[in-house]
């Protein structure tokens, strides 16, 4: 097994180099777009070289697979693989709000071994380990085990007509830390119905399973990850209990995505 210290300690850094390039600490930050609207910044790359290298020494043996580095098809050979999102939730960085986290996941066979979170701006670290729980500074965490999907809590600005039967809470930019809300029992249900990236949900998930919730993506599957086409259609994270009605509630809106 990896030195669990070293790896706290290498996601740490990441999130300290990522602060130290924030607009909301006061910084100056070079921020651009790779195509429109899909904006990056300096702070993407600065941290996905860190982990590249750092992650890379700390376990030689697994591959690659980050937003932020041209996909290598050679990750498909490895059992095990590092997946990481260096900075999950840029616009808010960019913003100078808090909404952001480093989010770094090792797989092992398709499924999440460990996963961590590093939200420095919030002051919060996140971690799990397969059958060990999920913590965030320390605490043990509970996911929501809400019974009725009526009156569930969801993080968005704002909800559809459909789901005026639903409440609203904040909602970070970072995908991976609305996750991480329902792990903390301070949101009930996270759903997407787009296709999106493993390096987005593979640690949320990890944190949330582990805290007992329900992850799947919309259609209620299971999650594969290091797949040759490293997407998913949306992710879907609830408290167990509502997951059945969620899926239901997102089947009337699904139409045939298209890759």
């Amino acid at each position: 097994m990896i030195d669990s210290q070293r790896l706290e300690s290498i996601v740490s850094e990441a999130g300290r180099i990522a602060y130290d390039l924030w607009p909301g600490a006061g910084n100056a930050l070079d921020a651009w777009e790779k195509k429109p609207g899909d904006p990056v910044c300096e702070a993407d790359l600065a941290v996905d070289a860190f982990l590249k290298r750092e992650l890379g020494a700390l376990l030689p043996s697994a591959g690659w697979l980050s937003e932020e580095t041209a996909d290598d098809p050679a990750r498909l050979a490895h059992d095990l693989i590092w997946l990481v999102d260096p900075v999950d939730g840029t616009r808010d960085f960019i913003r100078g709000r808090s909404g952001w986290a480093v989010s770094v996941a090792l797989i092992s066979g398709g499924r999440p071994l460990i996963g961590t979170l590093c939200a420095p701006a919030r002051g919060e670290t996140w971690q799990a380990v397969a059958g060990q729980g999920a913590f965030r500074n320390g605490q043990r965490l509970t996911a929501s085990m809400r019974r009725k999907f009526p009156g569930s809590r969801v993080p968005a600005h704002a909800l559809p007509k459909t789901d005026t039967d639903l409440v609203t809470v904040d909602q970070p930019n970072s995908i991976a830390l609305r996750i991480a809300m329902v792990a903390a029992d301070e949101a009930d249900l996270v759903a997407t119905v787009r296709w999106g990236f493993e390096w987005d949900i593979a640690a949320a998930g990890m944190i949330a399973r582990e805290a007992g919730a329900a992850v799947s993506d919309a259609y209620g599957r299971k999650l594969d990850y290091n797949k040759r086409d490293p997407r998913a259609f949306g992710v879907l994270v609830s408290a167990p209990d509502i997951h059945t009605a969620a899926v239901e509630r997102l089947a009337q809106r699904l139409a045939t995505p298209e890759g």
